[in-house]
């Protein structure tokens, strides 16, 4: 009914007939993750697990740490290099994979057409041509289309999601095997089937699934192999894993190390230090160089010569030897790099703009449709796609002259790599003798055949000719990016780009008469200019173009450059994988909050219904709570209510229940009532009417003072800790107030562990009879933890019990309800938290802050009822 409800809205809304969905405050709408009609905005959803980035400091880990020393301690550092330069080879050997069998498919495809155009260009029977490149294009993309039904997550660049899980957010599936297999062979074929997408961006996923697999030392397939290294079984571990994969990735598809290092620090890591730094980019070295030297060796046969660091690689820039005028840039160019830097920055903000519309029209349209309409959708794509190449090619291209220089060798090896690949990709179609056809030259070519046409053809192509082909790849690269396949955005960008910076150079050489200005330069800009405006990276991305150009004087430009396209295209949407980042309800947490947010604290923020668990728990009580909730850790409270007045008047925490004595364990039936008296965190009604036996409790004298006086000492005013219900003269203290002391917190996947592997004990039995569990015992099962949901319950003693106190944490971060929402925001993200309880002055926990509590959405919310009470 609320699905009706909310659809019905959308449709009378504009006939002011939604008065039950207007009810709904933003707040609401936030914690539903509910589109909010308004602004068509999805809002962050709340069944995104965080990621556990702090250590658990239990007994467990405890005793680890007690017997490590000097010696597990380098031995513990020496495997983790291992372990770091293992993922820079892997990765390296993955893009020599993908290349080698791109290129090998592409030169097929590109040789059958070729040739048959050639002969049909005659004969008059070029429908053939279209027919075969067709037939080529679809198998291809209708092979990648069908892995990515396999693993949906395989999908598009990869870098959103690689983006959020180092933000501290589990996108299910993102790091598996799976999706490692049909990323690399569907954005092989994705590629080789003419898609206007790149290869560079599923890199980047593929070297972060690479450092997120291979320290895990543990294998399902294999489970024989065995490892006594019981360490890299956490969150925290392979987190750096997957920072140093990705750089690795980025490293192995540009050549550019150092480029890949910053990418990871400036596109996900919320943490870093010193030490990760150097393994990271150790790592990004080892891939470039692995792939550098297979490269190599195939391509030239010279084993050892390290001659192709990268997959896209942009060659040398260098002014011809017969132009004197010639200079790579000069200082006059710095403003027309800055216009083009604007003019990049609103093509870009376009770019995303158009995608994000299509990317909604598909989650409304194509995803809920069955899975064979994404197939289709991809195969329409590619008809079109596969059309227009072939019709521009032989119907709007123009005859241009040769220039002399690419007829001509040159002495440099590195030059004449250039230049070999240049004038090889030349297309003379239905041109004459030392002629070429310009669009069929950019089309009819693996696309980094055609930046580097860009980049380095002396010969002119003519404006009408770039403008065209600009104008069709813009729209063609923005339909495609989204749909059904593995699909990268680099190269498309920097391909469209550079087709913009080419036609700018040749305006200003054949319009204003700008002789001394080098075409390959505006290209260059062009393409930075560009990309920098859809996806607003700057330092890594200015590092990037640097180490891919190998000619540190282009770093000026290319930084003014991108800083002017960000700012530009900021002033009017998001980059465009911050964009699809949102279009998932993925809660990213930015890099800082607001100014104004700083009127908010955490008791502003936090959520104060909790779910709570005792130190000394019935196997019972722990089942309904687990099956009952979401909840992905549960503060370990004590309550002081025979104690208050004392603990009023002495001013310390004197409690019973704070020894965790089990003569503090109730019965089933006292414990469910104390839960809901007290609490108010069950509706189940199973819950609340378990059994009607009361407790007897202990009245405290002077009971209006002790109020009173619990009253002064409570930051957080009643309606915040019960928001779904008004202060009234009928309640008692006990469900005006919550005296919970706090002791630690114990997650979801702990509590199953100890449910599943027995550890309890009977009402008779001291605690001191319960089984242990070592660290290893209580991570074996990471990352894959069992559901409550799959445990057998006829194996379980309902009436057993289970002292949770060695396995909590003791000693998480907390937060004062005082603290001002900037440092809660600071803390949480720095410090890659996953809760943060909120404890006041006296030991109690008065709440609790997730991911989803700071997100902006949910912070907007909150300001706007901070203005309204105000």
């Amino acid at each position: 009914m609320a699905g009706c409800r909310g659809s019905l809205c959308c449709c009378c809304r504009w006939c002011c007939c939604c008065g039950e969905r207007e009810t709904r405050t933003p707040e609401e709408l936030t914690i539903l993750g509910e589109t909010q009609e308004e602004e068509d905005e999805i809002l962050p959803r709340k069944d995104y697990e965080s990621l556990d980035y702090d250590r658990c400091i239990n007994d467990p880990y405890l005793e680890v740490l007690e017997t490590m020393d000097n010696k597990k301690g380098r031995r513990y550092e020496a495997v983790k290099w291992m372990v770091v330069f293992a993922i820079g080879v892997c990765t390296g050997l993955v893009g020599l994979f993908v290349d080698f069998f791109v290129r090998l498919f592409t030169q097929l495809k590109f040789g059958v057409v070729q040739t048959s155009v050639e002969e049909c260009s005659q004969k008059g029977c070029l429908a053939l041509s279209l027919l075969e490149l067709l037939g080529f294009n679809l198998t291809f993309v209708f092979l990648a289309s069908i892995l990515v039904l396999i693993e949906p997550v395989a999908a598009g660049s990869g870098i959103p999601e690689i983006k959020c899980y180092l933000n501290g957010v589990k996108v299910p599936g993102i790091v598996r095997l799976r999706t490692l297999l049909c990323k690399v062979f569907g954005v092989l074929f994705s590629v080789a089937g003419g898609l206007f997408v790149g290869k560079e961006g599923p890199m980047i996923h593929s070297g972060a699934v690479v450092g997120a697999g291979l320290p895990q030392f543990q294998s399902i397939s294999l489970r024989k192999i065995q490892f006594n290294f019981p360490y890299f079984r956490s969150d925290r571990d392979k987190r750096d894993f997957v920072s140093a994969g990705a750089a690795a990735g980025v490293a192995a598809a540009f050549g550019a190390p150092i480029g890949g290092t910053l990418f990871s620090l400036e596109e996900g890591s919320s943490f870093w230090n010193q030490g990760l730094t150097w393994k990271v980019l150790f790592c990004s070295m080892s891939a470039t160089f692995t792939l550098n030297f297979f490269r190599s060796g195939i391509q030239f046969g010279s084993w050892g010569s390290f001659q192709l660091p990268g997959l896209l690689n942009f060659g040398e820039f260098k002014c011809s030897d017969s132009d004197k005028k010639c200079h790579l840039w000069t200082a006059m160019d710095l403003g027309f790099f800055v216009v083009m830097g604007v003019i990049g920055g609103l093509l870009g903000a376009t770019f995303n703009c158009l995608n994000k519309r299509l990317a909604k029209y598909r989650m409304r349209n194509v995803h809920p449709k069955p899975k064979l309409v994404r197939v289709l959708e991809s195969l329409l794509v590619s008809v079109v796609t596969t059309v227009v190449v072939f019709m521009a090619s032989m119907v709007l291209g123009e005859c241009r002259q040769m220039s002399a220089s690419s007829q001509i060798g040159n002495d440099s090896f590195q030059l004449q790599v250039t230049s070999e690949d240049v004038n090889s990709s030349i297309k003379t179609f239905f041109c004459p003798n030392e002629t070429y056809n310009d669009m069929a030259t950019l089309f009819f070519n693996p696309q980094e055949s055609a930046i580097l046409q860009l980049f380095h053809q002396d010969s002119t192509f003519s404006p009408i000719t770039l403008a065209l082909f600009f104008a069709l790849y813009f729209l063609l690269s923005c339909w495609t990016y989204g749909i059904s396949v593995p699909s990268g955005l680099f190269v498309p960008s920097l391909l469209c780009g550079a087709a913009f910076g080419r036609l700018v150079a040749n305006v200003l050489k054949s319009y204003i008469g700008l002789g001394h200005i080098y075409s390959g330069t505006f290209a260059l800009i062009g393409a930075a200019a560009f990309l920098g405006g859809v996806v607003r990276m700057t330092i890594s991305l200015t590092v990037i173009l640097i180490e891919s150009t190998n000619e540190i004087t282009y770093g000026l430009p290319i930084m003014i450059t991108l800083m002017v396209a960000k700012w530009t295209g900021d002033f009017f949407n998001k980059g465009i994988y911050d964009i699809h980042v949102g279009l998932r309800g993925v809660p990213l947490l930015e890099w800082e909050t607001e100014a104004e947010m700083d009127k908010l604290r955490a008791s502003d923020i936090m959520e104060p219904n909790l779910t709570y668990v005792y130190p000394h728990t019935r196997i019972q009580s722990l089942v309904s709570i687990l099956r009952t909730t979401v909840h992905h850790a549960f503060p370990v409270v004590t309550e002081n209510r025979g104690n208050e007045k004392e603990f009023m008047k002495g001013n310390q925490l004197i409690s019973n229940n704070i020894k965790f004595k089990k003569s503090s364990i109730l019965t089933r039936a006292g414990e469910q009532r104390r839960r809901s008296q007290s609490m108010k965190s069950y509706p189940s009604s199973e819950l609340r009417n378990v059994c009607d036996e009361h407790l007897p409790s202990e009245e405290p004298a002077e009971k209006e003072d002790l109020l009173q006086q619990m009253l002064e000492r409570r930051y957080t005013p009643y309606p915040n800790l019960y928001p779904d219900q008004s202060p009234s003269e009928d309640w008692t203290m006990e469900e005006r107030f919550r005296p919970l002391t706090f002791h630690g917190l114990i997650l979801r996947s702990q509590l199953v562990t100890l449910l599943v592997r027995g550890v309890c004990y009977s009402e008779s039995q001291s605690s001191a009879s319960q089984p242990r569990l070592s660290y290893a015992e209580m991570a074996e099962d990471y990352p894959r933890y069992p559901d409550i949901h799959d445990l057998d319950l006829t194996l379980l003693n309902p009436r057993m019990i289970v002292d949770v106190t060695p396995y909590m944490n003791p000693s998480p971060f907390t937060v004062s309800p005082n603290t001002h929402v900037s440092q809660v925001f600071n803390l949480f993200r720095t410090m890659g938290l996953r809760h943060l309880p909120v404890v006041n002055a006296v030991g109690e926990i008065v709440g609790i802050i997730t991911r989803h509590n700071l997100t902006y959405e949910c912070l907007q919310a909150r300001l706007r009822q901070h203005y309204q009470t105000v």
